[in-house]
């Protein structure tokens, strides 16, 4: 496969985006989304085969999860393309325009950011959220999705460009890599020639190796080590609803929760709880030993437990005498994702607001609601745990940047 072509035309295809008008690009999503629902049974049958190999190859329960399709996802990736349709562009905007004293009007304008490459692992959703958000915001996208989703992959970009076809847009806004070969994601992240950014997808070892081997600017969606605080006072019942619908919804996503921590003024009450909860749903709780002690059922907690990701049906606990002390253990071992206090107490809600270093901070809500969708930016392209140029949540702003228009009538410098 050769990459410098793959490159060559996604440069094109940015090119002809730009020129494109909200209603054309709005046209081609419309007709994507028809075709992705159209396409169902075809895709079904390509993630059938996936699913089968996976199973075969032993895939974890929480990453089978990730990789199956079903009618209700597949209507909700075309449902998804059809809420962009309904959001604003925000290419074109122009923030700022001032008038400096020689005459100049200097402004900045809101553009796409040219080329975006992704690589990702098992979840073929990705695939048209991908495309739906690049393609709004005018940038043309490459596509490198993990080996084990490769045939739901091209079946979606399969019905996602017929879609595309029928609209008149010109095919190489989306292209997917298939080949298989390490080496040919090596060379991707090293085409810094052609692609102006890469965002990579996926677990905590596929992101590192991105960010240690990519010549190419890179945006990190981070893993999530996901923590939720029961504060003194709390309300213990919305607490253990929240932390069953953190943990148990869907044990395989970034913003589930993987960690509590737990005042021990409500160890005696709240903890009972929380173990016939966690029984019931079959989450094992790996708790310090002061928990322990008051609940057998828990599993005694190694030091690695307070930095896992574990993506299963496993949580660590935590007791604390404090509001800071909880702050102070959360800001050392997350990962900058997702954080939830569960509090009556508004001062306490506010310093934990303020105090705790991550791209989205909750007080009595879940963390599951980290999400493109949830937030009204009808998808995302990934979850950005770092602080340069995006975080949290990635929708449409996310894929653009900005450059300055300077309007003058004949100055010159001195």
């Amino acid at each position: 496969m050769d990459l410098t072509e793959i490159g060559q035309r996604a440069k094109a295809a940015a090119a002809y985006l730009n020129r494109l008008g909200v209603a054309e690009k709005n046209k081609g999503l419309q007709e994507a989304a028809r075709s992705l629902v159209e396409g169902e049974a075809e895709i079904l049958k390509a993630n059938c085969m996936d699913m089968d190999r996976a199973r075969t190859a032993g895939m974890k329960k929480a990453l089978l999860d990730r990789l199956e399709l079903t009618p209700g996802r597949i209507q909700a990736m075309a449902d998804g393309l059809m809420q962009l349709v309904a959001l604003e562009d925000p290419t074109g905007e122009v923030l700022s325009m001032k008038k400096r004293p020689n005459g100049l009007m200097i402004g900045r304008k809101r553009v796409p950011l040219g080329v975006v490459g992704i690589i990702y692992e098992a979840r073929p959703n990705v695939t048209a959220d991908a495309f739906g958000l690049c393609f709004k915001t005018g940038n043309a996208v490459i596509l490198k999705g993990g080996s084990d989703a490769l045939e739901s992959n091209k079946a979606v970009v399969h019905w996602l460009s017929k879609g595309l076809e029928k609209s008149g847009i010109q095919k190489d806004v989306i292209q997917l890599i298939t080949d298989r070969n390490r080496e040919t994601t090596r060379h991707l992240m090293r085409l810094n020639e052609y692609i102006d950014v890469l965002i990579p997808r996926g677990g905590a070892g596929l992101i590192r190796t991105v960010v240690e081997n990519s010549t190419i600017p890179v945006i990190e969606t981070g893993t999530g080590n996901c923590h939720i605080y029961v504060d003194e006072g709390a309300d213990l019942e919305m607490a253990l609803n929240i932390i069953d619908n953190a943990k148990t919804q869907r044990i395989g996503v970034c913003n589930a929760c993987e960690s509590l921590v737990v005042h021990r003024a409500e160890a005696k009450r709240f903890l009972p709880m929380l173990w016939k909860r966690m029984e019931e749903k079959s989450v094992e709780v790996r708790a310090d030993a002061e928990a322990c002690a008051l609940v057998p059922g828990f599993v005694t907690a190694s030091s690695e437990d307070w930095g896992s990701e574990y993506l299963n049906y496993i949580i660590s606990l935590k007791l604390v005498g404090s509001l800071e002390e909880a702050i102070a253990h959360i800001n050392h071992y997350n990962t900058g994702h997702s954080e939830s206090i569960i509090t009556n107490n508004y001062e306490h809600a506010q310093k934990f607001l303020d105090e705790i270093d991550a791209a989205a901070v909750y007080v009595n809500a879940s963390t599951r609601f980290t999400d493109g969708n949830e937030f009204g930016f009808g998808a995302e392209i990934g979850i950005s745990t770092q602080k340069l140029h995006a975080r949290g949540p990635m929708g449409l702003e996310a894929l653009t940047t900005t450059k300055y228009i300077i309007y003058g009538n004949g100055q010159i410098r001195e």
